[in-house]
């Protein structure tokens, strides 16, 4: 014992000597500006019926990702059908006609790669990654899941059990609450609002509602394919061509764009005994077809949307009351939302929302320094790159461009156009888009400590 504790103690002293030799070294050089993104030679075309496709040469590695984005998600849900997208596309890896789900992931992994799927409220996602030369057969396979799912009967009691745990998981987590009445609030009566589905919804599907949702909405007139890596282009063409040609057209993507609301309302769900509140505070913005959007997400980045960001120092940096505070725009077609969410211990919840509110009008009155939004700009800059340095990353940009509709240029002039943005711009965005006395607030917590503090907000309402 006594020599685990003189080693213990040596060992804090090598640190604390260590600690202070690196603190007087001098800090590194500033790194250089991070040049403009240039987006790979591309090659699109569509289909006969419809179905667009994009190839992207990238990259040195002998790999090769598929990606098929089909417009159909939680938008595409009626009132009773919430997470019926879900169930839908938790099916798609449960096998086709010709294969089944092990067949699939056998197969996938003897090319080195595999096969997933994702649901999201605007688009489902397939994505499959191998390696270089199996290309052709990636295709073939991901059109054979795409376009001929088996929906086995026999497998729906299991999925639909797989839900129900996932909805108590998620309305057992406070962030999840918030998140739920904020939508609510925000997008009420619209797709959008509706984050979660009751047990009881869930149990009543049945496989001919799962069968029907994918007939309704799967098609190739909503369906994007995008490849990315290294790959024998002709022959993946031809792949393409063969696997996809004969699927039905489907429908058009649908068009439901919200009106959502906004003014300054205070939700409260009361969660007993809480030691944290959590907070979402937001409103509507602009969506990314507007010349704004860019130099919105730099005010965002700014105000909330990094670490460094003005909302994160105040309110965890200086005063303590948060761990995690962070904004974002949010963004779905032709639609926006901005929101600041943070779990802070509950005696500081007033306090908090407070300052929350002061930085915002305090950007409102004041432009940044020049050394701070340079040191954002360095930051959005960086992580741009980062995002587009793989090929699963260049897919997720090609596939944000084509669903907003925007030039390859939003792309290529990123970076250039985020250091244009002026101290005096982000001042005006905030002005101009954050307005404080519009944002809806939710807050969970302890009704008994928090309902005080927030009646300086706005009328105070428990839904």
């Amino acid at each position: 014992m006594r020599t685990k504790i003189r080693f213990t103690v040596t060992f804090a002293l090598i640190l604390g000597l260590l600690s202070l030799t690196f603190a007087q070294k001098q800090q590194p050089p500033k790194g250089g500006k991070p040049k403009d993104f240039n987006l790979p030679q591309k090659t699109t075309f569509t289909l006969d019926n419809g179905l667009k496709v994009t190839l992207v040469p990238y990259g040195s590695l002998p790999k090769v990702t598929v990606g098929i984005s089909v417009r159909a998600g939680n938008l595409n849900e009626k009132e009773n059908q919430v997470w019926l997208a879900d169930l839908t596309g938790d099916y798609l890896k449960e096998g086709t006609t010709s294969r089944s789900a092990k067949e699939v992931a056998e197969q996938a992994a003897n090319m080195g790669g595999d096969i997933s799927v994702n649901v999201g409220e605007d688009q489902t996602f397939l994505f499959g990654d191998v390696l270089s030369e199996f290309g052709p057969q990636l295709v073939d396979l991901m059109a054979d899941v795409i376009k001929h799912p088996a929906f086995p009967e026999s497998e729906l009691e299991r999925l639909k059990t797989n839900l129900i745990r996932n909805l108590h998981l998620s309305k057992s987590q406070p962030q999840m609450l918030a998140r739920e009445q904020f939508l609510k609030a925000l997008y009420d009566g619209h797709p959008y609002g509706r984050m979660f589905p009751t047990e009881e919804m869930i149990r009543r599907y049945t496989i001919d509602d799962v069968k029907s949702f994918y007939q309704d909405n799967f098609g190739a007139r909503r369906t994007h394919l995008y490849v990315a890596g290294r790959f024998d282009q002709k022959a993946v063409e031809a792949a393409i061509c063969k696997a996809f040609g004969d699927w039905k057209e489907g429908p058009e993507p649908l068009i439901d764009i919200p009106k959502p609301r906004s003014g300054r309302i205070v939700y409260l769900l009361d969660r007993p005994g809480a030691p944290q509140s959590t907070i979402y505070i937001g409103l509507p913005v602009i969506d990314p077809s507007n010349p704004d959007y860019l130099p919105l997400l730099v005010t965002n980045t700014l105000l909330g949307g990094s670490f460094a960001s003005r909302i994160t120092s105040n309110i965890r940096e200086d005063k303590g009351y948060t761990y995690s505070p962070r904004s974002m725009v949010s963004t779905h077609y032709r639609d926006a939302y901005w929101v600041e969410a943070a779990d802070v211990t509950t005696k500081y919840t007033g306090a908090s929302l407070k300052e929350i509110i002061k930085e915002v009008k305090r950007l409102q009155n004041e432009p940044p320094a020049k050394e701070e939004l340079e040191g954002i700009q360095n930051y959005m800059a960086g992580t741009f790159v980062l995002r587009n340095s793989t090929r699963q990353g260049i897919i997720g940009q090609l596939a944000f461009l084509d669903l907003h509709g925007l030039p390859d240029s939003y792309l290529t002039n990123f970076v250039k156009n985020v250091y244009a943005v002026t101290p005096e711009k982000v001042q005006e965005m905030t002005r101009k888009y954050l307005k404080d006395q519009d944002m809806i607030i939710v807050v969970v917590g302890d009704k008994k400590v928090v309902k005080k503090q927030l009646t300086p907000f706005g009328k105070v309402v428990m839904p």
